[in-house]
């Protein structure tokens, strides 16, 4: 069913932002089991997950530009794993695995498979994401010409400053950063930078016009078909839970979970508006200086069967303040 109003139009851009922000921890997972963190697989991972989190930002823009509103703050944008990536079809299990040739193949590749030419755009159960976002473009055309769908666009919400985001290694800047949407052109572009980036145009491999950075399937195409090796792989086992896991490392787990949901917290107040400055700064703190590494130490801790890692679930702070809650786990 075509998305014919903008209420529908709200509930596919809120579908899009758990899109994206499903993929990245699977992603951040297979990254984290590679021994050499500062290795070209390790480091293609690493520029897939920043330019997914630059989409989910852009998504929450567009969103916030036709009078929607993202929710960070409560849990219904976390994904749990194992589950089921939204709305595709076939219906596609993500899963927290460790790097291999075959699980980038048999999923990554998957949520990144360009569409084939002549392809119909596809609302609400995809195939792949470039058909799902060819039919968020149309919408917005067709509603746009229509109505003013962009009447309050809400931009001092919207994490649009370009000084905010900066590519890494293996990504580059012509491929697309930060913007505000304010109306039809800047709606069309945000969709363009997600799709060049992610899967590209039919066979399409570039994602920038000077051809400096790949799409992120034919990235991950490059470890699969061996150009760019995974190396050693730390035997991180499947799918962890916190509850599972010895008593002794069950906090450090906790710290991780914590941090994470802290993250979405600062996005929460990022998108809200709320000192966007300092709100900026608290996301790449927590990434940085939490959450990587938490990360890192919980993949040198030994397991029967294998060694831990990150569980990627929701975390309760419950009455107590999150930020000194998370400190206090820190300490401990």
């Amino acid at each position: 069913m075509a998305i014919q109003t903008v209420e529908s139009l709200r509930e596919h851009l809120e579908l899009a932002i758990q899109v994206e922000l499903s993929t990245i921890p699977p992603y951040l997972y297979a990254m984290y089991s590679i021994e050499n963190q500062m290795s070209d697989a390790a480091l293609l991972i690493r520029s897939v997950v920043v330019e997914e989190m630059l989409h989910g930002a852009l998504v929450s823009n567009l969103l916030l530009a036709v009078g929607g509103e993202p929710d960070f703050e409560s849990a219904s944008y976390i994904p749990s794993y194992p589950g089921y990536l939204p709305h595709h079809k076939p219906p596609l299990l993500l899963e927290l695995k460790k790097a291999s040739v075959d699980h980038i193949r048999e999923t990554f590749l998957v949520i990144e498979r360009p569409e084939a030419p002549g392809a119909q755009p596809e609302d609400d159960e995809y195939e792949t994401l470039g058909q799902f976002y060819v039919a968020v473009e149309q919408a917005i055309e067709a509603l746009s010409a229509e109505l003013d769908i962009f009447a309050e666009p809400q931009v001092e919400r919207q994490m649009g400053d370009p000084s905010w985001y900066a590519p890494v290694r293996f990504d580059a800047a012509d491929s697309g950063g930060l913007l505000s949407v304010t109306d039809r052109a800047s709606a069309i572009e945000a969709i363009e930078i997600i799709v060049h980036q992610g899967e590209g145009l039919s066979d399409e491999r570039w994602a920038d016009p000077s051809h400096q950075e790949l799409t992120h399937y034919h990235k991950f195409l490059q470890i699969c078909d061996g150009t760019t090796p995974l190396g050693t792989v730390r035997d991180v086992i499947d799918n962890p839970s916190t509850s599972k896991y010895p008593e002794e490392i069950q906090p450090v787990s906790d710290l991780f979970n914590a941090g994470y949901r802290l993250l979405y917290l600062a996005l929460a107040s990022l998108f809200r508006g709320i000192d966007q400055v300092a709100s900026v700064g608290s996301i790449y703190s927590i990434m940085s200086g939490v959450l990587s590494p938490v990360a890192h130490y919980l993949t040198t801790l030994n397991l029967d069967g294998g060694v831990a890692a990150p569980t990627f679930e929701v975390y309760e702070f419950g009455t107590e303040n999150p930020l000194k809650h998370t400190r206090r786990l820190a300490d401990t």
